[in-house]
């Protein structure tokens, strides 16, 4: 059978049953071989991949605001089943409906980057440039990027059973099962990966030039008055190789490295990879001029040139959002007392610009609405009506922190107090702080700084690490915390 595609042909997982394949029907009536054999064809499969993780499906929805976030801890609910889930009962239906969802998704997409894949070392003539490198070096990042997050949601933790059955690492478009590998395995062929991709995008991403400068189009940054430097991300005369940060580029494929070794336990590599980002100078930390504008349409509340790479949503998203975080009966929000505790209000959380800019208290209900994500209606100065963070800057400084600290205990806090800085809590840590009083307080802070990101859950579960409700309420570290179930077919299969 001929598939037919509207980006790209694929299957819908490489290793389920050949009803599974992905059959979308295309706006042009148009074959894998013909999209294929031109480079306007890759892109536009790449382009379509880009699209699909970043709907509601995937990380425009199930992977930056719905379940991982609930189980952060971070809101109160009335509701059964987000108290379910925020309990971590796996048994409930809707939780076993949204992890089979997110596995299915997740596995489309993989498919998607392995169409790309399989094609393009066959057609490197038809690229002009480094565009093959692009092509191939963000195919290879997305794919890894997709794998570590199912990796991190479905297989034990590396540190808690580094040999235990994990996951398929699905590198074909087929109907031919693929075997799962063990935890290790995983990250290692992530990290094969990754480094193919971070030597490909070395020779040939834009964004890696001088006078490419992150920011928003209207803002000359103080750092570059001297130069009279602008944000230059849409100036290249290609579309495709403009706006680097809406795509896996350079600096995503070491963050991405940078978490993936950090999650191996492999500090040095970890903190190398992390380094680099952030010697790179690339991207400013946010200023107080942009986050507290006196112009609330202006104000910079998603810390946009913090973001290294970032999922950029529709409008479906946007409402999906508000309707989640914003809105005046939001889904998704904290009693004023959980926000004041996690900000640690009665310790300088009161000079927090995350507790200042991103909360708007509901005095009648007591609870509080996030505001991160809200639009700015004029000017539209990050281009999107939604930005889901894929990495961050802040994130770089957090992982450069834990992995310099065994070794370097005052470099280690360094790094932790420049976040701090930068969202002003201007009291260091002590430089003679325990490395268990040293995570506590870099997991109290990564909470805050990922408000609604759906990423501290991954961190707690990096570190073997306990997770406390606002209540009091301890849930232990272990598999039942931190395993998620995964789809009946696939466990049948596995076994």
């Amino acid at each position: 059978m001929k598939i037919k595609l509207l980006y790209i042909v694929a299957c819908m997982f490489a290793f389920t049953s050949c009803k599974n394949f992905l059959d979308v029907q295309p706006e042009a009536d148009v074959t894998k071989e013909q999209l294929f054999s031109t480079e306007e064809g890759f892109k536009e499969a790449l382009n379509g991949a880009y699209t699909y993780c970043s709907s509601l499906d995937l990380y425009g929805g199930n992977l930056t605001f719905s379940n991982l976030d609930i189980i952060a801890q971070n809101y109160e609910f009335t509701d059964v089943n987000s108290m379910n889930i925020a309990a971590f009962k796996y048994s409930d239906p809707q939780w076993i409906s949204k992890a089979d969802q997110i596995w299915i998704n997740a596995y489309k997409a993989i498919g998607n980057c392995n169409a790309i894949l399989e094609a393009v070392d066959a057609k490197k003539t038809v690229f002009q440039g480094k565009n093959y490198e692009i092509v191939k070096g963000e195919a290879l990042t997305l794919r890894a990027y997709l794998h570590f997050d199912i990796l991190r949601m479905y297989a034990p933790s590396f540190k808690s059973n580094p040999a235990a059955m994990a996951i398929p690492f699905v590198t074909k478009v087929s109907n031919t099962p693929t075997p799962f590998s063990n935890v290790t395995e995983v990250l290692n062929k992530i990290i094969a990966d990754l480094t193919e991709a971070k030597s490909l995008l070395k020779v040939s991403d834009p964004i890696l030039a001088t006078d490419y400068i992150v920011g928003f189009a209207d803002k000359t940054y103080a750092a570059n008055v001297a130069q009279n430097k602008r944000s230059t991300e849409t100036s290249n005369p290609s579309l495709f190789l403009q706006n680097r940060r809406h795509r896996m580029n350079y600096f995503t494929t070491c963050g991405e490295l940078a978490r993936v070794y950090l999650y191996k336990g492999d500090a040095a590599n970890s903190l190398s990879n992390a380094k680099e980002v952030i010697d790179s100078k690339k991207f400013p930390w946010a200023e107080s001029a942009d986050v507290f504008n006196s112009n609330k349409e202006q104000r910079d509340k998603m810390f946009y040139t913090e973001i290294i790479s970032g999922w950029f949503g529709s409008q479906a998203v946007r409402d999906h959002v508000n309707n989640r975080f914003s809105d005046q009966n939001a889904a998704f929000s904290p009693t004023t007392l959980q926000k004041e505790l996690i900000y640690e209000l009665a310790n300088q959380g009161q000079n927090d610009w995350r507790f200042l800019a991103w909360f708007v208290d509901d005095v009648a209900t007591k609870k509080s609405r996030l505001q991160k994500y809200t639009w700015n209606s004029s000017p539209q100065r990050n281009m999107h009506p939604v930005v889901a963070p894929a990495i961050r800057l802040s994130e770089m400084y957090y992982i450069a922190a834990e992995a310099s600290f065994d070794t370097d205990p005052i470099k280690g806090t360094a790094y932790l107090d420049s976040v701090r800085t930068h969202r002003g809590l201007g009291t260091p840590i002590p430089k003679t702080i325990l490395k268990q009083d040293f995570i506590k307080k870099l997991t109290e802070d990564a909470r805050k700084e990922f408000y609604g990101e759906s990423q501290i859950f991954f961190m707690h579960k990096r570190l073997n690490r306990e997770i406390i409700n606002v209540n009091g309420m301890i849930y232990p570290a272990s598999d039942r915390i931190f395993v998620f179930p995964m789809p009946l077919d696939e466990i049948g299969y596995r076994n």
